[in-house]
């Protein structure tokens, strides 16, 4: 879904709405965060009544049709602000709590925090009506994930230092002032954060039409198994969520008797975890997808909980091993299920129409509510009940974690349910995230994003040409569509770099082929080419004559390498006619790509032009190397040779010479008894290579090496290549080509070389 605000009034509204979630965040964590649980613990509350002062948080998604109703009469950003400025104001009744358990009202104080968290969240549920409406306004266009887990790195961030600050504030045995104090600057807070959403652009009117009743809406949307499979899955996880990071808090109270500031500080752990899982999030959640993140939360949360199982009772005591297993076990925990609550509302949003935003809205918090509502009033009453069997804190809270990983294996075993959404595999997304490669790649591909400079744009591009990632493929396309020719062309040059394109690559790589000449056509030709896409050949044969050299050239050299046989003699024809000497010399590298001997006789024709472009020689020589089979071992003898013409004869008589001995060598090692078979060559035969080679280079006379090749058994040299040779070495016009004669020279000995080995031959097919 796209916005309807601009760019400007996007990124402005953006910015106002992550401050709004910083003031938020930091009132919700000094209101309704684990302080809550604290404060009830303080006053010598039950696990039943801790349980139900959390399962509020759930409960309040119940009070959503009551916001939906409000949409009728007012705007929905005018419902979310005055919601939130009441739900923060309503919590003052808290502020009163300690006169009365002062004046030894303890059932009364109970009874008026239960009542100040109970309109906290009466009027947070009837304000988050408008949460995913405003939250689909402003996640707009590629980042949309990112952006939607930058709101939740900013609350777990602000919540992480403000449990570090709740953690020096309480200490051992925080007051009951103390905690009214902390909770009014919360207030103060909300109240601010509320004020801040009228700043927030209103989302369009369509997004808070209603669709019909709860009932309705549930029945067509469960009738949908990708929405239904997901929804029974969310509710086990949310029910395993709320369990695991709120009665965490009292397994450190009441298992390890850890005091108000320990327990403070732990959170700040746990803050921790969910900070650097948002951030994990949202680095890969545009790459990799939603599903594959939400399924590894939840197996982190698995392998999380098994310690809690295995704990053993005898280290209830021991601070060296209990304050790390603590700080590790809020860590982990929230880092897991914050994860999971934080991707499961993107999955979500990428899984529901854009028209039925605010209705599934409404169903996806009731079953959030109803899972993790039910699941903290439910763990209370467990916890209660295993209490008054006289059952210890500490197996009844072994019970309950078994409980939790029982659930959590049944999620993992049905996720294979869960429809992908587009997103990678499971394991193709922990092989990313493991992948140095990929990680790299994801990073540059963030910078690039963010450059307008030209220059930073070609080193990042660079960058990602030599670190070529499949993650990069989607940005490196856009940057391809650049009005800048030099971007596009390090674009299409990192694409190219990539170990296989994909169906969006290939599509892109043939409209610039075809729309594209003159510019960056060629560099497309090439790639295609190089990953071996065979749909490409009918326009590549088309390109092949196209007025734009580049292109033309290109085209002929990625026809060679798919090997379209059928179109080489077109090729020939192409280098015989063509006056271009880049398109000359590009023709003749495919002609050795293809590496056919009948096409030794076109280039030995093109030895015969008058005064050639520069290279076209050296083009030619190295063609006819390929065909021949040598050209790796000859490229470095060629080098030599441009060095300095002079050695050609030197390096053709060390050649001749270490091929000779390697023959004397071989046949040395053979069994005495052994005697060379008739029709093979002799040991004569070997020692005239070097006199024929002294001959033709230093004198020009052929007939001798001529002979030796003629000599050459049958099955070692196809018979088009020896009438070529032989006719080139008895040819004098060609008897002042160096190149030429170390050529001829080289192949004679390495055909010595191939007869040391005495193994059956293969020899290339025309």
């Amino acid at each position: 879904m796209g916005s309807s605000l601009s760019p400007y009034r996007l990124s402005k509204a953006r910015d106002r709405y992550n401050i709004f979630n910083f003031f938020n965040a930091l009132s919700y964590a000094l209101l309704a965060g684990n302080i809550i649980t604290l404060f009830a613990l303080r006053l010598n509350a039950s696990s039943t009544m801790i349980g139900l002062l959390n399962a509020l948080v759930y409960i309040s998604y119940f009070f959503l049709p009551l916001g939906k109703m409000l949409c009728k009469l007012f705007p929905i950003i005018k419902i979310y602000s005055i919601a939130w400025i009441m739900r923060s104001l309503f919590m003052g009744v808290v502020l009163f709590v300690p006169f009365m358990e002062n004046a030894g009202r303890h059932d009364d104080a109970l009874k008026l925090t239960l009542l100040g968290v109970s309109l906290f969240h009466l009027f947070r549920g009837a304000g988050l009506i408008a949460n995913n409406p405003v939250l689909d306004e402003l996640a707009v266009g590629p980042d949309r994930g990112s952006y939607m887990t930058l709101i939740q790195i900013i609350n777990n961030a602000v919540a992480m230092f403000a449990s570090f600050a709740l953690a020096l504030l309480l200490g051992r045995n925080p007051s009951l002032i103390l905690y009214a104090i902390i909770m009014g600057a919360g207030i103060v807070g909300g109240v601010f954060s509320g004020a801040l959403l009228r700043g927030i652009p209103e989302p369009e009117k369509d997004a808070g039409e209603p669709k019909g009743g709860v009932l309705k809406i549930a029945w067509d949307a469960f009738s949908k198994p990708a929405f239904r499979n997901f929804m029974i899955l969310f509710l086990l996880v949310a029910l395993v969520s709320a369990i695991a990071r709120i009665f965490v808090v009292v397994y450190a109270r009441e298992v390890f008797s850890q005091n108000d500031g320990m327990v403070s500080l732990y959170t700040v752990f746990g803050g921790l975890g969910a900070l650097m899982m948002g951030m994990i999030i949202k680095f890969f959640v545009d790459r990799v997808g939603a599903k594959p993140l939400y399924l590894t939360c939840i197996i982190v949360g698995f392998l999380g909980l098994l310690p809690t199982i295995f704990f053993p009772g005898k280290a209830v005591d021991n601070p060296a091993t209990v304050i790390p297993y603590l700080s590790f076990l809020f860590f982990i925990v929230n880092f897991a299920f914050l994860g999971a609550e934080g991707i499961a509302q993107t999955y979500f949003l990428s899984l529901i129409p854009a028209e039925g935003m605010l209705d599934l809205g409404i169903l996806y918090f009731f079953i959030f509510g109803i899972g993790g509502g039910g699941g903290s009033f439910l763990a209370g009453i467990f916890l209660d009940t295993f209490d008054g069997m006289g059952i210890s804190m500490f197996t009844t809270f072994k019970v309950l974690f078994i409980l939790l990983v029982i659930i959590l294996g049944v999620v993992l075993f049905f996720q294979k349910k869960l429809v992908s959404l587009g997103s990678l595999p499971l394991k193709g997304a922990l092989e990313i995230m493991f992948s140095f490669k990929d990680l790299r790649a994801i990073t540059l591909l963030d910078k690039l994003k963010k450059t307008e400079d030209s220059e930073g744009e070609g080193l990042l591009l660079e960058a990602l040409y030599e670190t070529p990632s499949k993650l990069a493929l989607k940005g490196l396309l856009d940057k391809a569509k650049s009005p800048r020719l030099t971007t596009r062309s390090d674009a299409l040059r990192a694409v190219g770099a990539l170990e296989n394109l994909g169906e969006d690559a290939e599509k892109a790589l043939m409209s610039d082929l075809i729309t594209n000449p003159f510019t960056t056509a060629y560099l497309s030709a090439r790639i295609l080419g190089d990953h071996g896409f065979f749909p490409a050949v009918p326009v590549l044969r088309e390109l092949a004559a196209s007025k734009d050299y580049m292109l033309a050239g290109e085209a002929t050299i990625a026809l060679a390498k798919l090997r379209d046989e059928a179109f080489r003699p077109e090729i020939e024809k192409i280098i015989a006619k063509t006056k271009n000497p880049r398109l000359k010399i590009m023709g003749v590298e495919a002609l050795g790509i293809y590496g056919s001997p009948n096409s030794l006789s076109v280039l030995m024709d093109l030895l015969r032009v008058k005064d050639p472009p520069p290279y076209l020689r050296d083009a030619v020589i190295l063609a006819m190397a390929s065909i021949l089979d040598i050209q790796n071992r000859f490229y470095p003898l060629l080098v030599r040779f441009l060095e300095d013409n002079f050695l050609a004869p030197v390096i053709a008589m060390d050649e001749a010479e270490e091929a000779y001995e390697l023959f004397m060598s071989g046949r040395k090692g053979r069994r005495a008894s052994r005697k060379e078979s008739e029709g093979r060559f002799t040991t004569k035969q070997a020692k005239a290579l070097q006199p024929a080679v002294a001959a033709y280079m230093n004198e020009s006379k052929g007939g001798p090496l001529a002979q030796w090749i003629l000599e050459l058994p049958q099955d070692l040299v196809q018979e088009v290549i020896r009438v070529v040779l032989t006719e080139l070495v008895l040819d004098d016009e060609f008897s002042s080509y160096g190149r030429l004669k170390l050529l001829i020279s080289h192949w004679a000995a390495h055909q010595l070389r191939i007869l040391t080995k005495d193994i059956p031959i293969s020899v290339k097919q025309s």
